[in-house]
């Protein structure tokens, strides 16, 4: 009887400690724009309470062509900057994959694609419509071995909980925007964030952090009743 209860019980996790979904390489995207507005950044992360940050550079044919030497060299930058700096802040990269012919032509390549933990890739959408390409890529990059993970799906206008519901039985793994837990973007952003914790549907908790106001907005975000929610899921998170 005292098993049955013990296993039975709500897991309860510490503190988020790992960011999966920042831009912090400073000058190749819509992110920070040198290596001093990083360190800003990262050492309010520190103060909230992160030791470790996946920083994940926009990769986007048509605006931000980053490849893996751009986004490791920039890396090493911060890096080494941050330890002159005495600043204790685990830093990794990935990459933040924009859905277009492109990226499926990488994949259809078995081009080398930047992913984190369990090689998982972070990916991206158009924002209006349901790209044509969706369900073509998923399948390609699970079959070779990628976990496929949606970028803020709560921000996409095309989004449904049964759009979700298909993608979630496809294999892919959702990671929300903290901001959208707290209004950022918009209203019914904030309720679709809400429905998707709701129903249990959240793999990764993301700052999408690109500049210093974002880390004003986490810490309100740690306050809200959603974002305690969230961390009571079996985030993915917890094991990177």
């Amino acid at each position: 009887m005292f098993s049955f209860f013990k296993s039975s019980a709500k897991k309860k996790h510490g503190p988020l400690t790992t960011d999966i979904h920042s831009h912090l390489l400073p000058g190749i995207d819509d992110g920070v724009k040198s290596l001093e507005e990083s360190e800003e950044v990262i050492l309010q992360f520190l103060k909230l309470g992160y030791t470790k940050c996946i920083t994940t550079p926009h990769v986007m044919n048509d605006f931000y062509r980053n490849d893996p030497v751009i986004i490791m060299d920039k890396l090493n930058l911060l890096r080494d900057h941050l330890r002159k700096k005495n600043i204790n802040m685990t830093v990794e990269a990935a990459a933040e994959y924009y859905l277009d012919e492109t990226l499926m032509q990488r994949i259809t390549e078995n081009e080398s694609l930047l992913t984190f933990g369990r090689k998982y890739l972070l990916f991206e959408t158009n924002f209006i419509t349901e790209p044509f390409l969706l369900k073509d890529f998923i399948f390609k990059v699970t079959t070779q071995n990628y976990r496929p993970v949606l970028a803020h799906p709560e921000r996409y206008q095309y989004m449904t909980m049964e759009k979700a519901e298909d993608l979630k039985d496809r294999g892919v793994l959702f990671q929300i925007n903290i901001p959208s837990i707290v209004g950022y973007y918009s209203k019914p952003i904030q309720h679709l964030a809400f429905k998707l914790i709701d129903k249990g549907w959240v793999n990764f908790l993301g700052s999408d952090c690109h500049n210093i106001q974002y880390t004003r907005i986490l810490e309100e975000a740690q306050a809200h009743r959603y974002f305690k929610k969230a961390l009571e899921l079996p985030l993915l998170n917890y094991t990177l």
